[in-house]
């Protein structure tokens, strides 16, 4: 059978991934925080008896758009923004630590702290706050509550929201949405340096325009490449049907 084929189809599939993570980043256009994924290939040289100008394809290492989302001002005690290299700790299910940019922070029926259901981890672990109380977060991270019917002087510091820094390089995001320290390595420690932004939030760096043309632009290279095994078919089968005739 002719290697065009294997070249064909190596790019085609490599098309079907990509349009996978295209249509990924297209459905988060509007989750907070988001951090479009990037697919890359590399072109490999087909060494042997076949035509030198052909070559196939391989995915390279994939990465995350480390450009920043839009930051808006929601004046909501319990939002948070994150500076760029800044990220928020939760507590995975398995016990381990996973990081996000969503500072959209929830408080549950028992006062636990949580960010897309996860517990939000401080500097001593999961935090929680009484149940009912007004809490609010400072540029730093601490964490205050003033419980229903208090004075004001009542204020008092229930933990801090653990915040760690780390490039885009020293992590990897997952099919749980969550960033991840690559290697499973140990969990990043706080940075006491970092300041959020209080009452706002970064909105998903994803361009929904930049991702229609991007997913237009796929479906016609896989188009492309099917026509491509289509054709390559077409001219084995006239091959056979003369040496049939031979």
């Amino acid at each position: 059978m002719d290697r065009a084929i294997y070249t064909a189809l190596g790019a085609a599939n490599a098309a079907l991934n990509r349009q996978a993570i295209t249509a990924n980043n297209l459905a988060n256009a509007s989750t907070t925080g988001f951090r479009a994924q990037l697919m890359a290939y590399r072109a490999v040289p087909v060494n042997g008896p076949s035509v030198p100008t052909r070559t196939l394809v391989t995915e390279s290492t994939p990465y995350n758009d480390t450009t920043m989302g839009a930051v808006h001002q929601t004046d909501r005690d319990l939002d948070v923004a994150l500076p760029k290299d800044g990220w928020l700790a939760v507590q995975l299910p398995d016990g381990g630590e996973g990081y996000t940019r969503d500072g959209n922070i929830e408080v549950d029926s028992e006062g636990m702290l949580r960010v897309r259901g996860l517990p939000l981890l401080g500097d001593g672990g999961p935090l929680s706050v009484p149940p009912q109380s007004k809490i609010t977060i400072g540029p730093d991270g601490t964490l205050t509550a003033l419980g229903a019917g208090d004075e004001p002087k009542s204020l008092a510091q229930v933990g801090r929201v653990k915040m760690v820094n780390a490039s885009a390089e020293a992590l990897h995001m997952e099919d749980d949405g969550l960033f991840h320290v690559n290697g499973n390595g140990a969990p990043l420690p706080l940075d006491p340096d970092l300041r959020l932004m209080p009452g706002m939030l970064e909105s998903s760096n994803v361009s929904p325009v930049k991702t229609m043309v991007d997913m237009i632009a796929t479906a016609r290279s896989f188009e492309m490449h099917m026509k491509i095994i289509s054709t390559v078919d077409d001219n084995e089968k006239s091959a056979n049907q003369l040496l049939t005739l031979g």
